[in-house]
């Protein structure tokens, strides 16, 4: 009998909201003193004439080349002028040469990007060409040549640096653009009727932005070095003049007799550099974490979290453990927090090998997150609080080295988003030999082969020129067909198919799940379809979960479930199935909507939205009971589902 144990639902942690992007940076040592020596500097120069006593150009021939006094801060050069004056004078003309070539920088790689990546067509391949003559050009004897028609012009050539240096934040950003100009909500902005312009600036440009900070701070610093390098070669700011390049250049020429000078001449300019540099590896680190693998509860804390099971006899209230002997997947107890808010609390259920489980629900009942949470991916940075996740008999929870070890070989995953799972920046083929390659370590020749036999498989037409397409030149069924592929690249046990006909129109719908059915039968793969179509399950599975609020709600065969149902959400969900749909007559609906997370009640957590609850609905949690062989149900009112279907 295939039935899971369950546990009494703890109480809801209140929401704890992720911090913002600026702050995840600054929690950073690096990040933080970065960015705090930037400030620094940016109001000390601003602000020269009240932190300095002295003008650049002032000078003080009592103290040439003295070292550092209560008089001179850092001391002085070789004409007496006060070297901290002219550090924070000198200062002002490397900011302005870092914001005229940055602003061309940003001007012309940003909106190139993504007019290349999102217009595609000639725009991108005008683009694309004009991006490489650029890479070919020698940057820095263009900006030697610059100078040479216009002397000491330092706006000309930063201005020329900049343009010269946006082709690589063009094709940084034309390559994201590709990737997210597919998604689903880049199409329904299109569909309600927003310009092309409206949809870069407003859905495109800010998923780019930390990936444009980072670009630019790199940018930046690089610009500090050739306007300092300009400088110290007395191209840059002619003297008397300061800049950073030429207190330099005065440091090298007295060298033997103020050593000292190199230290302010130096110093602050080498700290900026690296500063710009770890700023943007900080920022990129802090981006990253919002889709980086979530860190997994320690045992400790999952022993912690994890409530007693009450176990009773069959002719009790609450479910028995399953017999586990055989299981390819065991996931027991399982629960899942996001920002500190349980979305799935107690979830159990077992699947053995080349069987096909349905886990069913409305959007918001935590389907998704536990199909995730089985592979340690849980979504938001959030995390597995208690349970576990039983593989062939290993735990994968809090096992990152069982986890690298079963990903891809042992549990494949394909998205309702296939465009999700192909890169846009490599071809089909690629990708797929890629993923060969990793998990059967053959060689090229071998992996190509093996990529036409998984084209192949999935019905492709043409495998051998579908493999050079890239993923953007692919239908929706196709890119669901090539995603499907790459999860059989690894010959897996068990597949992870979340809602995989969503975006798919109808004939498409039915060729995937008939290519799923043969794939199974042709493999002995074990399945996991997350959906909330009942045709689906009843073409595909063997037995359904019923998921609501993040609890399982029902277990049982697909066809004594469709035939009676014991629990008024399954009864709900069966009755409002379009495919039962009389002509003329309205589709039944449930009314209300799933509660989230945070606003949970304490008892039936469908009791709002349920025509048989009363005041026992609310008295507390309401475990799972077995009402008939081999079937789950989370509802004190199942003897008068089970009264109604027998009479039925």
């Amino acid at each position: 009998m295939k039935l899971a144990p369950t546990s009494a639902p703890t109480p809801s942690a209140p929401a704890v909201r992720r911090p913002g992007l600026m702050k995840r940076v600054l929690r950073r040592p690096g990040g933080a003193l970065s960015f705090g020596w930037l400030v620094l500097v940016t109001v000390a120069t601003l602000a020269a004439p009240a932190v300095s006593a002295h003008g650049p150009l002032d000078q003080d021939l009592g103290q040439v080349l003295a070292g550092p006094s209560g008089h001179h801060l850092l001391g002085t050069d070789n004409l007496g002028r006060d070297l901290l004056s002219r550090l924070l004078y000198g200062g002002r003309s490397t900011l302005l040469a870092v914001a005229e070539a940055l602003a061309v920088f940003l001007l012309i790689g940003v909106t190139s990007g993504l007019a290349a990546g999102f217009l595609r067509g000639w725009v991108d391949w005008l683009v694309t060409r004009t991006a490489d003559l650029l890479f070919a050009l020698p940057g820095i004897i263009i900006v030697l040549v610059v100078l040479s028609v216009f002397p000491g012009n330092l706006h000309a050539a930063m201005i020329t640096f900049g343009v010269l240096g946006s082709p690589g934040i063009t094709r940084v950003l034309r390559s994201q653009t590709l990737g997210i100009r597919e998604e689903l909500y880049v199409a329904a902005a299109q569909v309600a009727g927003l310009s092309r312009a409206g949809i870069m600036r407003r859905h495109i440009l800010p998923r780019l932005a930390s990936t444009v900070i980072v670009q630019s701070s790199l940018f930046a610093a690089v610009v500090v070095v050739i306007q300092s390098g300009l400088g110290f070669l007395g191209l840059g700011a002619q003297p008397p003049a300061p800049s950073w390049g030429g207190l330099v250049a005065d440091a090298s020429q007295n060298i033997d007799r103020a050593p000292w000078m190199l230290v302010p001449a130096g110093v602050p300019l080498v700290l900026t550099v690296m500063a710009l540099a770890i700023l943007g590896d900080a920022i990129r680190d802090a981006a990253t974490e919002n889709w980086s693998i979530p860190k997994l509860g320690a045992p400790e804390r999952r022993a912690k979290s994890r409530t007693a099971t009450v176990v009773f006899p069959r002719n009790g209230a609450v479910a028995s453990a399953p017999t586990e002997s055989g299981a390819l997947l065991t996931v027991r107890d399982l629960s899942i927090s996001i920002g500190g808010t349980p979305v799935v609390q107690g979830v159990s259920f077992q699947l053995d090998a080349g069987e096909t489980l349905g886990l069913v629900g409305e959007s918001g009942c935590g389907k998704s997150v536990t199909s995730l949470g089985i592979l340690g991916l849980v979504p938001g940075g959030g995390e597995i609080t208690g349970g576990q996740v039983l593989f062939n008999g290993v735990d994968l929870v809090g096992a990152p080295r069982a986890l690298e070890h079963v990903r891809g070989t042992g549990i494949a995953y394909v998205s309702q988003e296939p465009m999700v799972a192909l890169d846009p920046t490599f071809s089909v083929g690629k990708q797929l030999a890629e993923a060969v390659r990793r998990h059967h370590k053959s060689d090229r020749r071998a992996a190509r082969a093996r990529v036409t036999q998984l084209l192949e498989m999935v019905n492709i037409p043409d495998p051998a020129g579908v493999a050079t397409r890239y993923p953007h030149q692919l239908s929706g069924g196709m890119a669901q067909r090539v995603a499907i592929a790459l999860a059989l690249a690894g010959d897996p046990e068990l597949l992870i198919a979340d809602e995989p006909t969503t975006a798919l129109d109808v004939t498409v719908q039915a060729e995937i799940l008939s290519l799923l059915r043969t794939l199974q039968e042709r493999t002995g793969m074990a399945v996991l379809i997350v959906t909330h179509d009942w045709g689906v399950v009843a073409d595909l599975c063997h037995r359904s979960v019923v998921m609501y609020a993040g609890q399982v709600v029902e277990q049982g065969e697909v066809e004594p479930m469709f035939d009676r149902p014991l629990h008024p959400y399954t009864v709900g969900l069966l009755g409002a199935n379009p495919h039962l749909a009389r002509h003329g007559e309205p589709l039944p609906t449930i009314p209300g909507t799933v509660p989230a997370p945070g606003d949970w009640p304490a008892g039936c957590r469908f009791a709002a939205r349920c025509r048989l609850a009363d005041e026992t609905c609310g008295e507390g949690p309401v475990p799972l009971t077995v009402p008939a062989p081999d079937r789950l149900t989370r509802c004190v009112h199942h003897q008068q589902l089970l009264a109604e279907g027998s009479r039925a």
